[in-house]
This record gives structure tokens, sequence and C-alpha cells, in this order.
């Protein structure tokens, strides 16, 4: 197969995997969107999380609500949990990597609160530990995952919110993830502002 060949499948490959998605994600998605801004309008916050691209989705998310999607508004409350080093470091080292997100959760993580969880594969350890933790501390979770949810769909309860991509493919998970959380972003900006285009 020549390059440009091959490149031509993976944008149909990534636009028909979103389109086979968005029958089955378009109801949770608005489902999350509902679950935050009830989170942000009571003085609550959002942690996210997640590894490897699933990381940059968690901080790309953060970025989104703290600056601005496409509509000016006010700072909304968003931490990734993916980006102090030194936190990251020193829980690795001290105790445990299982424990790196979730010993922020507890720390950080209030009642009321949402954890954004993602990981593609729905099997991610420090992912499933954050979760854990946010359950402890009475906080919902919206998870991201695909491969049928792993772990991470089990573990899911009432209340919880979860976005399964319909997918194997890794790539084609985090396409579909960073297009659920741009929806996530407008419509967060849609209830809060009104936005209507």
């Amino acid at each position: 197969m020549d390059l440009i060949s091959r490149i031509s499948h993976h944008f149909q490959d990534s636009a028909q995997t979103k389109l086979d998605a968005v029958e089955l994600l378009a109801a949770p998605i608005a489902q999350a969107v509902e679950t935050m801004v009830g989170c942000l309008v009571n003085d609550g916050k959002i942690l996210a999380c997640g590894n490897g691209g699933s990381a940059a989705d968690a901080q790309h998310f953060a970025a989104e609500l703290v600056g601005r999607f496409e509509a000016e508004r006010q700072e909304l409350a968003a931490i990734a949990l993916t980006t102090d080093s030194s936190i990251l470091t020193a829980i690795a080292n001290d105790y445990a990597y299982n424990v790196i997100f979730a010993k922020q959760v507890r720390a950080l993580g209030r009642s009321g609160d949402v954890l954004l969880a993602i990981s593609t594969s729905g099997n991610s350890g420090n992912v499933i530990e954050a979760i854990q933790a946010a359950h402890d501390a009475d906080m919902r979770v919206v998870a991201l995952t695909g491969k049928g949810g792993g772990k991470i769909g089990e573990m899911l309860r009432e209340g919880d919110v979860h976005l399964c991509v319909p997918a194997e493919r890794t790539a084609r998970i985090q396409e579909v993830h960073l297009l659920s959380i741009h929806c996530i972003c407008d419509g967060i900006d849609c209830l809060l502002l009104g936005v209507e285009e």
C-alpha cells in the first residue's frame, strides 16, 4: 500500500469509527455534561487523569475549562492530575505507580466533585485506583474507555457515566475520546451560557 492510500485509509477509518459511535455515545455524553455542570454550579471541581495520550487528553480538557473552549466565559474549576512531576515521581517512588492519581484524588477531591477517568483499555491500574478513591470520597465518575470498557466498566456505579468507544484500536479510541471531550466542553458552555451555535 502506498502512503497516500494508507493515510486516506486512516481518515476514512477514523470518520467511520466516529459515525459508528455517535448513536451509542450521544446520550451518555449529554449525561456527562449535565453531571459536570451540576458539579461546577455547586462550587465543585473536576479532576482528570489518564496515561500517555489519555494524560494529554486530561490536560487538554482541564485547559479548555480553566481557559475557554470556544466562547468567552468565567474560568471553570478543573485540574489535570497528570502534570505535577514532583508529585507524580514522589508518589511513584515512595509508594507505587498505581496510586499516583488516587493519592491526589484523596488530597483534592471532595463530595460532589467529578473525576474524569480516561483509559483506552479500561484496565489502567492507576486510573482504577483513582476511581476507587473518588467513590470513597462520594465523587461521581465520568469514564472514557474503549475495548469493551475493561475493569473500569465493571466498577462504575449508579450516578457514574461510561463513555465506552465501540472500537478496539487505540488510535481510533483516542480520536473519539478527543471528540467526546470537545462535545463535553461545548455542552458545558451551552448549558452555562446558553450558547446555541
